[in-house]
């Protein structure tokens, strides 16, 4: 019995070490929750715990223990995140459109435990950002229908906020009806043009008539109020949800060609659906020991007027080894026959290769910018 006490007596003594350790660990969590809270970081980092297990498992000598402290450490690793998801609540975030828009839906995949504001044009919110009110902007800069979102990558040029996430969103188009309503007595589809047009094969097959509105979840909302059987719409599910109408069909895309998904990438697949980008006051760079291939980065640049001009910094990304996975043109506004260039390239740019291409970059760029760094993570 005295061994067993003097063993309960050792163990005491340990957890009162590792009671000091642990809100220790908890005040530096709090620290990476605000990091993370400023560049609108997701809380869970799956390959960083990956790493955080391994490391741990080397550190026990007894092979019998391993797997118990694997346990131990992801217990641990879930607090951590629970504790960080409770301090980061209070976000704001802030999208261009209504509620039940597809960036509606985007922002609220992304941050869903934050405040969703909706203000009225893409400029507002990236301005309001800028000035405070928010901490971050979900905001569209690709669709796999329309391109790119001039708009919003010449807010990237002209503006002073840093793209530390991006948003892959299924984009699912449905048939919403009123409840009650049949196939076989709709007459009209309502819905944005861009759906209508996506949806168009399915719309032709059944002979129905069209009507544009402004957006998918504005139409939805019509539907919904006017109570009218013979009129659908065409909008996601969660809008269906949302406004309390019947799926009358699902996945009527024209080919499914707006396929991805909600949050994460797939295959690092970007030819379908649309991409949100996350806009921040504060830059974040990866770390420059990791090489896993999930980094990215975004530049936007301006060559000098001379011929040639923009072979010189697309030979500098490339020399360094970095593959452009998407180089777009926009007109500037008040210089004619002037434009900017967007990349988006795969690696990471905050090692040393990445750091000396910045800098032969600028020796022949008029305007550099690093516009932020993302980590693509696949499902």
């Amino acid at each position: 019995m005295e061994s067993l006490q003097n063993a309960r007596n050792e163990i005491d003594a340990i957890d009162q070490e590792m009671a000091k350790l642990f809100e220790r660990r908890m005040k530096v969590c709090r620290g990476i929750a605000e990091y993370k809270r400023e560049r609108a970081l997701p809380i869970q980092d799956s390959a960083r715990e990956s790493t955080v297990i391994d490391k741990g498992l080397k550190r026990i000598a007894d092979p019998e223990l391993q797997e118990y402290y694997a346990c131990f450490l992801r217990d641990m690793m879930k607090t951590s995140r629970d504790y960080q998801t409770r301090l980061t609540k209070g976000m704001r975030v802030v999208y261009s459109g209504v509620e039940g828009a597809f960036a509606h839906i985007a922002a609220k995949r992304a941050f869903p435990n934050a405040q969703l504001f909706s203000v009225g044009d893409f400029k507002k919110a990236y301005r309001a950002v800028e000035a405070g009110e928010y901490d971050c902007a979900v905001l569209p800069i690709e669709n796999s229908y329309a391109g790119d979102v001039g708009a919003v990558m010449d807010l990237m040029f002209s503006g002073s906020l840093y793209v530390n996430r991006m948003i892959e969103l299924k984009v699912e188009h449905n048939l919403l009806a009123c409840p009650g309503a049949t196939m076989e007595g709709i007459r009209t589809v309502v819905s944005h043009p861009q759906a209508l047009e996506q949806c168009a094969e399915f719309i032709r097959a059944h002979g129905w008539e069209t009507l544009a509105y402004t957006n998918t979840a504005v139409a939805a909302k019509y539907v919904s109020e006017a109570n009218d059987p013979t009129i659908a719409a065409i909008a996601s599910d969660e809008t269906a949800s949302l406004f309390g109408l019947n799926i009358l069909a699902q996945g009527v895309n024209a080919s499914q060609v707006n396929k991805s998904v909600d949050e994460l990438f797939v295959d690092g697949d970007r030819r379908f659906g649309t991409s949100f980008a996350v806009f921040t006051r504060a830059p974040h760079l990866p770390d420059p020991k990791n090489n896993d291939g999930s980094d990215h980065f975004i530049l936007v640049f301006t060559t000098r007027n001379e011929a040639g001009a923009l072979a010189l910094p697309l030979n500098i990304i490339g020399a360094h080894d970095f593959n452009m996975r998407n180089l777009r043109s926009r007109p500037m506004k008040d210089l004619n026959w002037s434009y900017y260039f967007f990349v988006e390239a795969e690696g990471n740019i905050n090692t040393q290769s990445g750091q000396n291409m910045l800098s032969e970059l600028s020796a022949v760029c008029a305007k550099l910018k690093l516009v932020g760094t993302y980590s693509e993570v696949k499902a």
